[in-house]
């Protein structure tokens, strides 16, 4: 079985959006991924709150860590909802489904 426990790569996001915000066509580019966004990073807090590596939770799913680092990647393909629940289960968790209202814009 594969090493269950890893220890977390640190990284300050807001840090990270702030500089790459200066790039040019940054900001576009990351609204249009927003839900992406919102995903991967819900994906990658549950699996460090658990402390699994990528290749833990592949074995948990039947699958190669390539294959979940393309899962927890931002804007490579739309996964599938069984594999989405596949995940959350491997990483103790519920897939859990809104549709949230759009707020009119003034």
């Amino acid at each position: 079985m594969a090493n269950l426990k890893y220890k977390p790569v640190t990284h300050d996001h807001d840090e990270f959006l702030q500089k790459a915000g200066k790039r040019k066509g940054f900001k576009k580019a990351y609204e249009e991924l927003e839900e992406e966004y919102a995903l991967a990073k819900e994906m990658l807090a549950a699996r460090a709150r658990v402390g699994l590596s990528q290749e833990a939770v592949a074995e948990i799913m039947g699958t190669t860590k390539s294959a979940i680092s393309r899962l927890e990647a931002v804007g490579k393909h739309a996964p599938s909802l069984t594999t989405l629940k596949k995940y959350a289960h491997a990483v103790g968790c519920h897939l859990e489904i809104k549709f949230v209202p759009e707020v009119p814009k003034a």
